[in-house]
This record gives C-alpha cells, sequence and structure tokens, in this order.
C-alpha cells in the first residue's frame, strides 16, 4: 500500500504498553500518533497509585523504551525494587513521554470515538485493505479525523468494570446507586479513609483485588471499632479456595495475604458470605440495601459503602465498524481466546505470542495489553511488551520477526502490571512508606499473587521461563 506508507501509526492509550508500542514504533523508523483520552498518560495507573507492584522493576521496563531512555542519560530504578503505581509513572512514564519523538506524537485528552476504514464501512471488502483507517477522535479543539496506516489499541479495561449482578448483567438498581459504589481499588488507609472509617462496607468479588481491599480494611477497624466488613463471593465452596495454597504456594508472600485474610474472617474482622447472587440494589435515608440470592433464600444486607472487585471487560463500541474476529466466551482474539482461558489456563500456562495470534481480518489491526485479553484476568505486562515488538515488526512487514516470539521471566515468578484487570498487586501501606520500595526478596513484603481471579491492575504470574511461537494453537497444551 505505497499511498499509506507515510502515515502514521495510530495508538490508543498512554500506559504502559501503548508508550512502549510507540517505541518499538519509531525504532522501526515509523511515526506513532498517540492518543490519550486522560489528561495525563498512565491515567488508569493515577487510579491506583497507591498500590505497590508485585513485580521489579526489571520486568516493569520495555526493551525499546530502555533503550530510549538510557540514550537520555535516564537512571533506571533499581532492577530488584518493587515500584508503586506512583513510582511507576514519575520514575518510567512520564520521562518517557517527556522524549521529544514520543511527546510530538502524544495527544491528551484526546479520546477515540470510532475506528473505521476510509470511505468503508465494515460491509465493504473491494480493496479495503488497501484503505487507510479513519480514527475519529474528540480533543480539545473539537471532533477531528485521522488517516493512518495501522491502528494498535491498548486503551485497557480499567474504565469498563464488570457489573455487580447476576449472569454478566447489572442488578436491578446498580445504575442508580453510583454514590454508594467505589472505584474497584480504593485508597483505604490513605486518602479515602474517611469513607470508610467506622462504616458499614461491603466488598464483592474473590480475587486478590478483594483480598487487597479487606486486609486494608481490617487496618481501619483496628483503629475504627465500628467499622463493618462484609465480604460478598458470588461462588460456592470451600472458603480455602479463597486463600490460596498456604504453605504449599510457590510464592510465599501470596500465601501470606492467604493467610492474613484467613485469620481476619477467623477472627471475626471480616464476615465472609459465599453463593452470594446479588439481585438487587436500592438506596434509601443515606444507606445502600443489597438484596440477594443465598441457598437458604433471600438476604438483605444494609451497608453505607460497596467496593466493586469484580472484573473488567473489553470495551468495543468504538470499533464497530472493523472486521474483527473474536473468541466468543472472553472476547480476545480468536487464536488468542483458547490460551488465555480462565478456566483452563493460569498467568503461567500461557505462551508468549504476538501478531500471529492478534490479527484479525482487518489487516493491520490489533488489540494488545489487556484488552487483547477481553474478560480473561491473567494478563501480564511483560506479555504485552513483547505482543506490541511483534505487533510493529508485522505492520513493519518483518514478518520472520513477528512470527518468533519469547518470553522470559524468572522461576520464582513474576507480576507485572498493564492497567485495566486481572490478578494482583500487593496491599498499599500507608501514604507515608511510599516513598522507597523494598527488595523483592523482603520478607515483609504483603504482596498479593496472581491469577487466580479477576481484578485489578492486571498483573500475572509465571511459572518459569517461556518460549513459544505465537502460530502454534498447541503450545500451550
Amino acid at each position: 500500500m505505497p499511498q499509506n506508507e507515510n502515515l502514521p501509526i495510530a495508538i490508543i492509550g498512554a500506559g504502559p504498553t501503548g508508550l512502549s508500542a510507540a517505541a518499538h514504533v519509531l525504532e522501526r523508523g515509523l511515526t506513532p500518533l498517540i492518543f490519550e483520552k486522560g489528561s495525563a498518560v498512565g491515567a488508569a495507573i493515577r487510579q491506583w497509585e497507591h498500590i505497590r507492584l508485585f513485580s521489579p522493576w526489571q520486568y516493569n521496563v520495555d526493551p525499546a523504551a530502555r533503550r530510549m531512555l538510557e540514550a537520555t542519560g535516564w537512571q533506571e530504578p533499581r532492577p530488584t525494587a518493587l515500584p508503586y503505581g506512583r513510582e511507576l509513572i514519575e520514575s518510567y512514564l512520564e520521562p518517557l513521554a517527556e522524549l521529544p519523538a514520543i511527546a510530538d506524537a502524544l495527544q491528551l485528552n484526546s479520546e477515540v470515538l470510532a475506528v473505521t476504514r476510509a470511505g468503508m464501512d465494515k460491509t465493504r471488502t473491494k480493496v479495503r485493505d488497501e484503505q487507510p483507517f479513519l480514527v475519529r477522535v474528540s480533543g480539545p479543539h473539537g471532533v477531528h479525523d485521522h488517516r493512518v496506516r495501522a491502528v494498535i489499541d491498548a486503551s485497557g479495561t480499567w474504565s469498563q468494570p464488570n457489573p455487580l449482578g447476576q449472569a454478566g448483567l447489572p442488578a436491578t438498581g446498580e445504575e442508580t446507586a453510583g454514590e454508594y459504589i467505589t472505584e474497584p481499588l480504593p485508597d483505604v488507609v490513605g486518602n479515602a479513609r474517611s469513607r470508610f472509617a467506622g462504616k458499614r462496607v461491603m466488598v464483592v468479588g474473590a480475587g486478590h483485588s478483594a483480598a487487597n481491599t479487606l486486609i486494608s480494611l481490617g487496618q481501619v477497624a483496628k483503629a475504627e471499632p465500628g467499622t463493618r466488613i462484609v465480604w460478598a463471593v458470588r461462588g460456592s465452596g470451600s472458603a480455602q479456595r479463597l486463600y490460596g495454597g498456604g504453605d504449599l504456594d510457590g510464592l510465599p508472600a501470596r500465601a501470606a495475604l492467604g493467610s492474613r485474610l484467613r485469620a481476619l474472617v477467623d477472627d471475626g474482622v471480616v464476615e465472609l458470605q459465599t453463593s452470594f447472587t446479588i439481585t438487587s440494589l436500592k438506596h434509601d435515608d443515606g444507606a445502600l440495601t443489597v438484596t440477594a440470592s443465598t441457598p437458604d433464600g433471600e438476604r438483605t444486607v444494609d451497608v453505607d459503602v460497596l467496593v466493586p472487585a469484580t472484573g473488567f471487560r473489553p470495551d468495543l463500541q468504538i470499533l464497530r465498524e472493523l472486521r474483527l474476529e473474536l473468541d466468543p466466551a472472553v472476547e480476545a482474539p480468536r487464536a488468542l481466546g483458547p490460551l488465555i482461558d480462565p478456566e483452563f489456563h493460569s498467568c503461567g500456562t500461557v505462551p508468549a505470542h504476538g501478531a500471529d495470534a492478534l490479527s484479525h481480518p482487518e489487516k493491520d489491526f490489533y488489540l494488545v495489553g489487556m484488552k487483547s485479553y477481553g474478560r480473561a484476568p491473567t494478563f501480564l505486562l511483560a506479555t504485552g511488551y513483547e505482543q506490541v515488538r511483534s505487533v510493529v515488526a508485522a505492520i513493519a512487514g518483518d514478518q520472520a520477526s513477528a512470527s518468533t516470539v519469547q518470553l522470559e521471566l524468572p522461576e520464582t515468578g513474576v507480576c507485572s502490571t498493564d492497567l485495566g484487570g486481572s490478578c494482583d498487586a500487593p496491599v498499599a501501606e500507608p501514604a507515608s512508606s511510599c516513598a522507597s520500595s523494598s527488595d523483592v526478596q523482603a520478607p515483609e513484603e504483603e504482596e498479593a499473587g496472581c491469577c487466580a481471579a479477576p481484578q485489578l491492575v492486571s498483573l500475572g504470574v509465571s511459572t518459569g521461563t517461556v518460549h513459544g511461537r505465537s502460530n502454534d494453537p498447541d503450545s500451550s497444551r
């Protein structure tokens, strides 16, 4: 498509994966055009900046971004240190975004409204691949259409939390109960403390985001005896599953998280309700009445605030005019879906993959990062970096590099982040302790494990070195 070669490559989202994609585009001698809905890079991370990651710095920096930054004299943080979300922004994302080549390509406060082919809706086929993409964007100066050579959607899933109701639907009254429902990871022991202290709080969810919030609430309850905590879990079965593997867990920090959570339940600080399926929410007189179906019949619980930890899903509305091929279960690219289905896989069993597994019938359009995993909660930031390296190689015409993918992780496991849903980060400490990071091996670290359930800052775990080719559908079996 000679007429399109000089057009830029659109990147949707300026989080770690989106900025990584921009770095790889620049290394290939191509031109990025980055659209970020927020007012600053890492907009989603800023919502959970009080959380310390479960992965050390050495796995949080993309190789292409590292090369660009080092050329300016940037000093990478200590590789074994665990950064807080705010440190990830201040020590990595902001310096990367300030590089002239990336700063010139970055458009903040710019929301992508739609992506299509110039002059074509999705029903048109003839010479479709030869037409540039048209990206409609609402920005500071109005709505504008941009013609681009390719599109990399790294917008994540953070803004699209799963509903609280059953069967993937909102509970009756959920849409009007927003004033009683927090964001997925509130700063319970920090700037949002007054919202929880001495209040009746319900946390909904069975993953590590829920565990993080519950343990932080336990700290508040010790100082504020009137604080009541209810932990509502949709699933049935033994509570043992919720606490993890204990002494058998290969990651001691993850085992410690489960042990602390169990102690809160055993001591009566947290009231655990399993098989609790929320059917309706009703608010009146300053309280929220949660009605649920349980094995013992209908139950109602009055709370002052509800914390959702129910997972995320991708927003596909802006892509309606593109020819996508998505897995019917997890809404990931069809070839990737079976490799990440949470019913069969955890982070450690998902193989490295790239453009071959991420491609769609719409040539040169790719979902990457957390959004590429759809509703699956097992995403790993290092995986996202390998995704964009491969995808950019494919767009540049280097198919050999695009199809050869690999991912090397420590044998003890690693969690990393790409904003928008999945395994989890450690429990936040009080704000006064956020100035420094401790070694990954530090035994006192209260870190959450990964890949047991949905939620949070997209974290993932690997149990060893993973090598694979993304065009081999049997590589994870």
